[in-house]
């Protein structure tokens, strides 16, 4: 309702389907005595005091006329978008119900039905069933069917993947349960909508086929009924076809809008109220790390609703030094690495005191210096190689478009790189991997073709969100020897993000625990076992080994972390830790740093 406010567009379809609806309920009750009186002496009139837009070949008030049609044209294009929704819904549906080879007689059918002009579709039933009003309403209806039944059988190919449809399938779930349970109630969403801008369709439809002489039938009268009337008319006197016609453009017009705002609304999760707020951050005033690739000082992220995931997080990185970022899920892990790469998803704000890269403010510079400098110094490896990589294009194509963008390259030269970047990352056969779709490679394949893809340009800093995450053992492995022999090589610095903390351990040379958006520890790779913070502690003696008790159930943490937008007062992991006092749920403790290299933020850690 908030964004149909704001809309113009969208309050005007509403304001337009309001008024039709009004006048569908009240028009006959009070203007069809005026509509139906036969006034001999005011036949064919133009626009006067007593008809202000004139009369008809029987003396009859247009105005009136138009305004008790209202109820019959939107009952018989609501009942027309019915027909259709309902037999389009019900041919897409078939398919999943049907054998396979029937199923694929159904799709041709529809396929051909779809190219058929919808128009001459609904003329053409019509004709068959007889001419009038019902005629008209199974054509119209008939021909919305098929754009149903096209896009009822997409979304239902698109959910036939799904684990839950395989489970209903393994449990012999009849065909027709699966269809009404498992898949028509995860797409009645788009066919609603549709249905909603299908009304629109349907009144101007049904108004062209009165027009043509094919619907509605004297007696009666619809909008398109007295358009035919009039029209013998409309050269001596124009106004007695203003009043239909301005009708079934409003009434079109508004059911349009109304039904493209609801498939916009529907296509985005409600936006939280309010604005993002930053805290005030005063820029740092300590001199910058010498030979640091990044240093960010008191990053903060922040959405509207008072979500913050990411809370003053200070990070530095050194010349071939890989830093591990470990936390639970929803710890802020892949926020800050988004922020930092300046991509935090619309509309985040994100600040700092100080953001520099390979000795760089990135604050100070412009735009377009920005982006030259992220381009060329920064990599990313994100989580999901799939959705990293464009699947309808090559591979070779999408790593040499980084080596012409940034470094202006020729198509040949760029080709030749990919290439050795992916003899780099240990590929076999390069050159003819940059001739392949992502499809098909394997996973570790394309998680290594998307830091070969970081690597087309000379980076100082890779940053890894998760890349080994949906990988087999053997396979991460491989990964996290090509990211340790990357950054050996390039002597660049590496962001290393992960929740699995024996991964990091083994990869990392220096390790930061985020919990609840902020850094609680910091400390050696090699020293994991004397971490002090409760919560490092609990997440090292979460992780099995082989001396682990299997008669014994693992070990946890009980409770969950604070939302983004639950910001308590004292300690985020009191509610969870042994140690808690009276202190921790009031005082926030400060990441503190201590002569050994550790830093730590606990005001029981020893």
């Amino acid at each position: 309702m908030r964004r149909l406010l704001r809309n113009p567009a969208s309050l005007l379809g509403a304001a337009l389907v309001a008024v039709m609806v009004l006048l569908a309920l009240v028009g006959p009750p009070l203007w069809e005595p005026a509509a139906t009186r036969i006034d001999p002496a005011r036949i064919n009139q133009g626009a006067s005091a007593a008809h202000l837009l004139g009369t008809d070949a029987l003396g009859r008030d247009l105005l009136a006329r138009t305004l008790t049609a209202t109820r019959l044209t939107l009952g018989l294009a609501l009942l027309a978008t019915l027909i259709g929704t309902g037999c389009g819904v019900l041919l897409g549906a078939l398919p999943a119900l049907l054998p396979h080879r029937a199923g694929r007689v159904i799709v041709a059918g529809v396929d051909i039905l779809v190219a058929f002009p919808a128009l001459l579709l609904a003329m053409f039933t019509a004709v068959v069933t007889g001419l009038g009003a019902r005629g008209a309403v199974l054509g119209i209806g008939v021909a919305l069917a098929p754009a149903f039944a096209r896009l009822t059988h997409t979304l239902t190919a698109s959910l036939a993947g799904a684990d839950y449809l395989a489970a209903a399938r393994m449990l012999r779930v009849p065909r027709r349960r699966i269809l009404t349970r498992h898949i028509l109630p995860n797409i009645a969403e788009p066919l609603i909508l549709n249905a909603a801008q299908a009304m629109g369709s349907a009144l101007l439809g049904l108004s062209a086929m009165s027009f043509l002489g094919m619907g509605v039938q004297a007696p009666s009268y619809d909008w398109g009924r007295l358009l035919n009337e009039a029209f013998g008319h409309v050269y001596v006197t124009p106004s007695v076809v203003v009043a239909p016609a301005t009708a079934v453009a409003l009434a079109g017009l508004g059911f349009l809008l109304l039904g493209d705002t609801f498939a916009q609304a529907a296509s985005h999760s409600r936006p939280p109220a309010g604005k993002p707020v930053l805290p005030a951050v005063p820029p740092a005033e300590d001199d910058p790390v010498p030979h640091a690739v990044l240093e960010v000082r008191d990053l903060t992220v922040a959405f509207p609703g008072g979500l913050t995931p990411v809370r003053q997080v200070s990070l530095t990185v050194r010349e071939q030094e890989i830093v591990g970022l470990v936390g639970e899920s929803g710890s802020g892990k892949s926020m800050t690495a988004a922020a930092i790469g300046r991509i935090v998803p619309h509309p985040g704000l994100a600040g700092s005191a100080r953001t520099r890269l390979c000795g760089v403010d990135l604050d100070t510079l412009r735009d377009a210096e920005r982006r030259s400098l992220l381009g060329s110094s920064l990599a990313m490896v994100f989580q999901d190689p799939t959705s990293a990589l464009n699947p309808a294009l090559r591979v070779g194509g999408q790593l040499a478009e980084v080596a012409v963008l940034h470094d202006g390259a020729t198509r040949t030269e760029a080709r030749d790189r990919a290439v050795e970047r992916l003899a780099r990352v240990h590929i076999k056969r390069p050159a003819q991997v940059v001739r392949q779709y992502p499809h098909e490679l394997s996973g570790g394949m394309r998680q290594r073709a998307v830091i070969a893809m970081g690597l087309m340009g000379t980076p100082r800093l890779i940053i890894a969100d998760e890349p080994t995450t949906a990988l087999d053992v053997t396979v991460q492995r491989e990964v996290i020897k090509v990211l340790r022999e990357v950054v050996d090589d390039t002597r660049a610095g590496a962001l290393f993000i992960s929740h699995d903390i024996a991964v990091v351990s083994e990869l990392c040379d220096r390790i930061a625990v985020m919990y609840a958006g902020r850094i609680v520890e910091e400390l050696p790779a090699d020293a994991l076992h004397r971490a002090r913070h409760p919560y490092t502690r609990a997440l090292v003696g979460s992780l099995p080994d082989m001396g682990t008790d299997r008669s014994r159930p693992l070990a946890t943490i009980p409770g969950r972390q604070p939302a983004p937008g639950d910001a308590p007062e004292g300690c985020a992991f009191a509610g969870r830790c042994a140690l808690a006092t009276g202190r921790c749920a009031t005082e926030r403790p400060e990441l503190r740093t201590a002569a050994d290299g550790f830093a730590v933020a606990c005001w029981e850690a020893p």
